[in-house]
């Protein structure tokens, strides 16, 4: 974090506080990791992590949006509401956001919410993950039938996170995972839609698959993890790149060199929120008021002044989304 960032840096918003927080908003860490719509309360090694929101940034000089969180999704020691959650974000210069849908209930939640809070556009999708176990349950067409059925609502602007990850599905759920995302794709290119792309450690098999399907419009490789090569492709591609926490990272040089590459007129920015918090907040829970840290770590990776990206950023979010 810059100094800059360091001196700016304010009080956790009122809504992230657990001790200033009702009863009623608290809910119990300790079974966090039991299933449902909760973040674990434990990392990958099973250490406890900390669970306290950081700090609020300086807001942003120009307003961008967050283009990629999970509001239904909780995490940290209180419950906050989608109003609190955007209110918050709103007060640091994010004026917007794309809830995002993983399953079938997050979906449902996305289009739900969507009649409820105008600063909100949504995506619907089976996350890779999600589709070979519905595949072995024999539901994975009528769940599919469905997510074209969420995405008719007006505000829904996406379809995804959709695409591949070779990370946590095994190698036979693997052929389903491709024949799922295609399926996507399709939707999203009826329906006129973006496609937003979930890859992880499946950069090769991700561009092959778009190489080989007719596209939507707009693709965007959400939460970038790739490095130059993969910027590179997305440039010739005109595939947009989204640029999260992960961007941050100590060890994230290669997504930083990425950023370095990537087409300033393809870049846009999310948090992926409760993951991937940025920098030196890492492991703690994520929120979109914390998007301007990621922004201004982008512009010292770029040497661009701060509001010109900021600028760039949300013409890039609204060509791809439309309007709020």
């Amino acid at each position: 974090m810059s100094s800059e960032q360091n001196q700016h840096q304010t009080a956790v918003p009122v809504a992230y506080r657990a001790l200033e927080a009702g009863p009623e908003a608290l809910w119990d860490v300790a079974s966090a990791g039991g299933g449902g719509r909760q973040r674990s309360a434990f990392d990958q090694q099973g250490a406890r992590r900390k669970l306290e929101y950081p700090p609020a940034p300086e807001p942003l000089p120009i307003a961008v949006m967050d283009n990629h969180t999970h509001l239904d999704m909780e995490d940290g020691n209180v419950a906050v509401s989608v109003k609190d959650a955007l209110d918050a974000a709103e007060a640091v210069g994010i004026c917007g956001a794309v809830q995002v849908g993983c399953d079938l209930a997050s979906s449902r939640f996305t289009v739900a919410v969507l009649n409820d809070e105008p600063r909100l556009l949504g995506a619907v999708a089976l996350h890779p993950n999600e589709a070979p176990l519905l595949a072995a349950r024999g539901g994975l067409e009528d769940a599919l039938g469905e997510i074209e059925k969420l995405a008719a609502h007006p505000r829904v602007r996406a379809i995804g996170e959709t695409g591949l990850d070779y990370f946590r599905t095994a190698a036979e759920g693997l052929q389903r995972q491709q024949d799922s995302f295609r399926r996507h794709i399709d939707i999203a290119r009826r329906l006129g839609l973006a496609l937003q792309i979930h890859d992880r450690d499946a950069h090769d098999d991700v561009v092959r698959v778009l190489g080989e399907e007719a596209l939507p419009e707009k693709v965007v490789f959400h939460c970038f993890s790739g490095g130059p090569e993969l910027a590179r492709i997305c440039n010739e591609n005109g595939w947009y790149m989204s640029f999260a926490g992960t961007s941050t990272f100590r060890n994230a040089g290669a997504i930083r060199e990425a950023l370095t590459v990537a087409d300033l007129a393809l870049m846009l920015v999310e948090t992926d929120a409760p993951f991937l918090t940025p920098h030196p907040f890492r492991g703690k829970p994520n929120a979109s008021y914390m998007v301007p840290y990621t922004v201004r770590a982008m512009a010292e990776t770029l040497n661009v002044d701060l509001a010109e990206l900021c600028s760039r950023l949300r013409s890039n979010t609204e060509a791809v989304y439309g309007i709020w």
